[in-house]
């Protein structure tokens, strides 16, 4: 298969999996060992960087008016602390501090398959369990008597809720497998979130997150101890940008289709979808 192949395929696994609960981590470790590529070769590092920005870059094209929204949102009574925006970058902050302290245990483990594999199975029976049990409930809506659920818009998300969602959160930076998307919907809808308020806050949450992490792991390949930058010549141009556009178009898809699919049937597929795979990966562990 030559390069460009391999790189619109992909892009197309980093835009379908980055923002799906299944672990775009995990998917990608898998192809690039089914294609044989080197993880240590400075090129496809870079490479790997640059179509994750490609997808997260999707996500303030989609949610333009819904920024300018919460941007122009009336204060109000509310305090700036309580402002949806404000929330997030609360959340980010609870993330970011430890996740940078263990930046060194999170390359050891960016790479184990037997990690990767346990916290997709563990994190889909989780997904799981939490679906069902709010299932009820989302079906009947905010009028559902006895409703666990207490937040049913992102815009009445609360202090508690956000910092508990950014704590979780760091579970994925430790562990590849357990998916930052995965982290944040089950935190919030254990934080008694709605599906959809749930899945929003974990979107505009990923902004700054994933901006954050790509910004570092670029600075880290071109500034770092060991950094060793390719040279490109027009064939390496072109399959970075193949990739970057594969990503962010299938990308924007798949946050247009999640948002449509969530609000009717929930999580519980890619819960059953992250168990099968986690067993896949964990015997490929096993077998190499």
């Amino acid at each position: 298969m030559n390069d460009y192949l391999i790189s619109a395929v992909l892009g197309v696994i980093e835009g379908l999996t980055e923002f799906l609960p299944v672990s775009s981590t995990a998917h990608l470790r898998l192809a690039e060992a089914l294609f044989h590529l080197d993880l240590a070769d400075p090129y496809w590092k870079m490479y790997t960087v640059v179509i994750q920005l490609g997808a997260v870059l999707c996500l303030p094209v989609y949610f333009r008016a819904r920024i300018v929204k919460f941007l122009t949102l009336p204060r109000g009574d509310r305090p700036l602390a309580r402002h949806p925006l404000a929330l997030v970058l609360v959340a980010f902050v609870v993330t970011a501090v430890p996740a940078f302290l263990l930046s060194k245990l999170i390359g050891k483990h960016l790479e184990s398959l037997t990690i990767i594999g346990s916290a997709l199975l563990v994190g889909g029976v989780v997904m799981a369990v939490v679906d069902l049990v709010r299932a009820p409930w989302e079906k009947e809506g905010p009028q559902a008597p006895g409703t666990p659920i207490r937040t049913w818009d992102m815009e009445n998300t609360t202090l508690a809720q956000a910092i508990f969602i950014g704590a979780c959160q760091i579970l994925s930076a430790v562990f590849p497998g357990t998916s930052r998307s995965m982290s944040t919907i089950a935190a919030g809808q254990i934080a008694r979130m709605s599906r959809a308020a749930a899945l929003e806050f974990s979107f505009f949450l990923s902004i700054p997150t994933m901006f954050a992490a790509t910004g570092y792991d670029l600075l880290k390949s071109v500034l770092g101890r060991n950094a060793a930058v390719p040279a490109l010549d027009a064939h390496g141009w072109t399959v970075l940008a193949i990739g970057f556009v594969v990503s962010f178009i299938v990308a924007y898809g798949s946050v247009a289709a999640l948002m449509a699919w969530v609000r009717r049937r929930g999580f519980l597929p890619f819960a059953v979808y992250r168990v099968l795979i986690g067993i896949v990966v964990l015997i490929w562990a096993l077998k190499h």
